[in-house]
């Protein structure tokens, strides 16, 4: 069996190529995939070469880690059917390729573990499903609190500030400093960090991924208050001791979803409570992926680029 797929062969070297897949068991999906989406985080990163090692990873690889898509085949122990509408956070299955990630392919073969039914109503948003997961993680669970300023105006933080809002929590205040990605907000307010003088933030999370502001969010919260690293980090991390010393600052991590996290988005989409819309910005046939990659990374009003496989 064999499938069309985006294969990054190093830093900025991508094109859409033919790779042979796994057999699939009798525990294993194989699904069509209708959507993937652009990751501007960690996908980003190993197109531009600037990665940090990472368990799994090399080139040539299949990238891609937001997949939706239906399932054409299914094995005898996995309870699903072939029609149904499923969510797939990439898969392993490629000969002759990395599948640390895995999702951008026209076909996958996938432990059934792995995959969660979504409703086909979604269409292309239901690839944003690992995202807003990722969201939902950084602030759920014991000992967590909600934002109160969010740093960045992507999907992320959209994401994050419609999840504070859906908790009942007060509407976080938004930095964003391009003024493409200020509009869009609902229900919160969006500003340049520049005109705005509040120093009394309890809980700052950073979805824009850009290390440097860690001595401003640091000067930016009450004593006590706490950062939280909801992006990724290719550089070392450091920020000056002093002025973290007098606030008592603590600051918090954010891994990756868990499957928990991503049953518990799945239900606030579909119970409404939840909006996936206006996210995403472009979309393209998945054929033009080497310069839908590129439009991704460096074009500041590209919020989320959606890949068509369906024709």
């Amino acid at each position: 069996m064999e499938t069309t797929a985006v294969l990054l062969k190093g830093p900025r070297d991508l094109e859409v190529e033919t790779l042979a897949l796994n057999a699939p068991g009798v525990g294993d999906l194989v699904v069509d995939v209708t959507h993937s989406g652009i990751s501007t985080g960690t996908e980003k990163l190993f197109w531009t070469g600037d990665m940090p090692p990472f368990p799994g990873m090399g080139y040539p690889l299949v990238p891609g880690y937001e997949a939706a898509g239906e399932v054409v085949e299914a094995g005898a122990l996995t309870g699903y059917k072939p029609g149904d509408r499923v969510f797939v956070p990439g898969a392993n299955c490629f000969d002759g390729a990395f599948g640390l990630f895995g999702g951008a392919s026209n076909r996958l073969v996938t432990d059934s573990e792995r995959v969660t039914r979504i409703d086909p109503a979604l269409k292309e948003e239901g690839a944003l499903l690992a995202l807003a997961a990722t969201a939902r993680h950084a602030m759920a669970g014991m000992n967590k609190a909600v934002p109160d300023l969010i740093v960045g105006h992507g999907v992320l933080g959209r994401l994050l500030a419609r999840l504070t809002i859906a908790s009942g929590a007060p509407a976080p205040t938004v930095w964003e400093i391009d003024e493409s990605r200020q509009a869009g907000a609902t229900g919160y307010e969006v500003v340049h960090p520049d005109a705005d003088t509040r120093r009394d933030y309890t809980s700052i999370y950073d979805a824009s991924g850009q290390a440097h502001l860690l001595n401003d969010l640091v000067g930016r919260i009450v004593k006590g208050g706490e950062i939280v690293l909801a992006g990724f980090y290719a550089a070392p991390l450091s920020f000056a001791f002093p002025p973290a010393f007098m606030k008592e600052a603590r600051f918090r991590i954010a891994a990756e979803w868990t499957r928990d996290d991503l049953m518990a988005t799945r239900a606030l989409v579909e119970s409404g409570t939840l909006s996936l819309s206006g996210l995403i910005t472009h979309q393209t046939n998945a054929a033009q992926a080497a310069a839908a990659y590129s439009q991704a990374f460096t074009d500041p009003a590209c919020l989320k680029m959606i890949l068509n496989w369906e024709h």
